[in-house]
């Protein structure tokens, strides 16, 4: 029997891992185990293998000595950060007879979607867009806090839907640094070019095998995604200068940082010598600004866009119950209001339907189904010139799957 030794599992649920075969390599395992699954993923240069536990799913994947220790301590160091990757568990230490390895533990990614499975489901012209996207909201979002990726790829992130769009979240963090942030522009101009080379190889394979079409743009991709990143670092990392009359600015700043998800760590609001010139430069952390905004309002989770949307019908509420009988009403009673007489009835009523409808509509997660019925409700409501509201969208939503 092998030596292992199991550190850093602090989750209660975490399952008992010990009654697997240790001293065979985890792509050895039986694949007839009532415990293993079978599940589309990216393309890995390690084995990792998904096991479920009690309806939960966790990953292993299996590395050179040492490693897995590294890699859980980046996740790790991500995962407080509150950027978007995948929840690390802790790591074993694996003395075979003739070799020695490590693994890696890691929680497996509810609703999410790997690159490839858009591309075999032929969706990837709804999300194509949301998904570059994704991918450069993600590697700025690294660099902003001090993470040099080294391995941007496709078969490194896993998506999300999120309101219509999609959430990026980082797998794989085996080439990984952590610096002071923000990231130095060398090693940012580094990732990005390991990104372009990494995402052109695989998307020219995805072709090769008849999974892409052929008229896809694989030479323009890299470049947009480098465009969209330089974009969204300017803005997030941009100094501004102005007067003393003008101090407004620096909420108009903040706003607009918030509107693209970005929560604010620190400012710094600094006198130029010439008179009564000012100069701003806003710090960020995380990009959940909604996302925690509506946990407090609520205790819903949701990705950001999710989140953005659902607190925006909140204040609508609030616009709507201010000018009646409830002029000082609070941001929290309101979302009590929306949660109770809104939000759970229609959550009651889509459950059932997705519970007896044959079509897959559980994995769409069902804060998902609610922005969708919120869009579908504004669409109805504008080709009758009036709010329909949300008991007849709901049941015209429901229709359209029938």
């Amino acid at each position: 029997m092998p030596e292992f030794d199991f550190k850093s599992f602090t989750i209660p649920e975490s399952p008992s891992f010990n009654d697997f075969p240790w001293e065979l390599p985890i792509n050895e395992w039986p694949k007839d185990s009532i415990r293993m699954e079978e599940v589309l993923h990216g393309v890995s240069r390690h084995p990792v293998v998904f096991l479920n536990h009690m309806a939960k799913l966790y990953v292993l994947k299996e590395l050179p000595r040492n490693l897995a220790k590294i890699e859980y301590e980046l996740l790790e160091n991500m995962y407080a950060h509150h950027l978007p990757c995948v929840k690390p568990l802790g790591y074993a230490t694996i003395i075979r007879s003739s070799s020695q390895s490590s693994v890696l533990f890691t929680k497996y990614l509810d609703s999410s979607l790997p690159f490839r499975s858009l591309f075999i489901n032929k969706t990837v012209k709804q999300y194509q867009d949301s998904l570059l996207d994704a991918i450069s909201g993600l590697l700025v979002q690294l660099h902003s806090n001090g993470f040099y990726w080294g391995d941007c790829s496709l078969s490194n992130i896993l998506f999300r839907r999120d309101a219509g769009a999609l959430q990026a979240y980082l797998v794989d963090a085996e080439t990984s640094e952590y610096h002071l942030p923000p990231l130095s522009p060398v090693l940012r101009y580094h990732d990005l070019e390991i990104m372009e080379e990494n995402i052109t190889g695989e998307l020219i394979d995805l072709q090769a095998s008849d999974t892409l079409s052929f008229n896809y743009p694989i030479e323009q991709t890299g470049p947009y995604i480098q465009l969209k990143y330089r974009n969204l670092w300017e803005e997030i990392s941009r100094e501004d200068i102005f007067s003393q009359s003008e101090l407004f600015r620096v909420e108009e700043r903040i706003r607009k940082l918030n509107f693209l998800g970005f929560s604010v760590k620190d400012i710094e609001l600094l006198k130029v010598d010439q008179g009564d010139i000012l100069k701003l430069r806003i710090f960020v952390s995380d990009r959940n600004f909604h996302r925690n905004q509506l946990m407090e309002l609520t205790g819903l989770y949701a990705e950001e866009k999710q989140a953005q949307q659902i607190i925006n019908e909140i204040f609508e509420l609030k616009a709507k119950m201010s000018q009646t009988n409830y002029p000082e009403i609070t941001p929290e009673a309101v979302a009590y209001q929306w949660l109770e007489n809104i939000y759970k009835p229609i959550q009651e009523k889509l459950q059932t339907f997705v519970d007896n409808n044959p079509a897959d509509l559980g994995a769409i997660g069902f804060i998902e189904l609610y922005c969708q019925l919120l869009e579908h409700k504004w669409y109805m409501s504008e080709r009758a010139q009036h709010d329909v509201g949300h008991q007849a969208a709901v049941e015209d939503f429901i229709h359209q799957f029938r």
